[in-house]
């Protein structure tokens, strides 16, 4: 999908576009959600055809529902999916091992940081569901990381928004360029820091292929 596209997704059905591709982005398909909520900010702050508040609302509530979708897929079968269709958004058992040993280790705390970052925003809830969290715990951290991740960005794609209208074009275009220049450094950094984990994780799990029968256990304890 390109910018552009987005773009004119965002134009065309305003709130009910970011809902869908936050959301289904959240489930574990890798879309565009967080680009589409900074492009819709932005267009909000220029033109005011969209509301900001109701903006941050409708991309928090995308989140959370996604991801709660997506937790309780990971959690009913998700392995089984993942064996079978999850070359399909490059998600093999490699990475599925890597799941199992951050969340045996961190729990909670990938779950909200999950939502800033690249590629975890995408698979998280996933894990957490495969994993088997405590959906209790999941839900707290998973709140907290929407409402917060949805603030954020809309509030201060929004002020960049108004700034453009008020001082000319080349700040939207520079709130653009920082938008496009983080996604693209978090992929990489996602991407480099992959290799090293599942490098730890073939060493904590060297004799299966990640989903094991001590998760839950060790899901409980990372998660307490």
């Amino acid at each position: 999908m390109t910018w552009s596209w987005i773009t004119n997704l965002v134009h065309a059905y305003g709130y009910y576009a970011v809902f869908a591709l936050i959301s289904l982005e959240s489930m574990g398909i890798p879309l565009p959600g967080e680009t589409a909520l900074i492009t819709a900010a932005l267009y909000a702050g220029t033109t005011h055809q969209l509301n900001v508040v109701a903006l941050a609302v409708v991309a928090a509530a995308g989140a959370v529902i996604g991801d709660n979708a997506g937790y309780w897929i990971g959690r009913t079968g998700g392995y089984r999916l993942a064996e079978r269709h999850g070359r399909f958004v490059r998600l093999d058992r490699a990475k599925l091992k890597v799941g199992r040993y951050l969340f045996a280790r961190h729990g909670v705390k990938v779950v909200f940081a999950g939502r800033f970052i690249a590629v975890l925003r995408t698979f998280a809830a996933f894990f957490a569901g495969i994993s088997k969290m405590r959906w209790a715990a999941f839900l707290a951290a998973n709140t907290a990381g929407g409402v917060l991740w949805a603030g954020a960005y809309a509030f201060g794609a929004y002020a960049l928004g108004s700034a453009a209208q008020n001082v000319g074009t080349a700040v939207g275009y520079a709130g653009y360029g920082i938008a496009g220049a983080v996604t693209v450094a978090s992929f990489f950094w996602v991407r480099r820091s992959v290799r090293r984990l599942e490098k730890q994780a073939d060493d904590a799990y060297p004799d299966d292929t990640g989903r094991g029968p001590d998760v839950a256990q060790a899901v409980a304890a990372g998660a307490a």
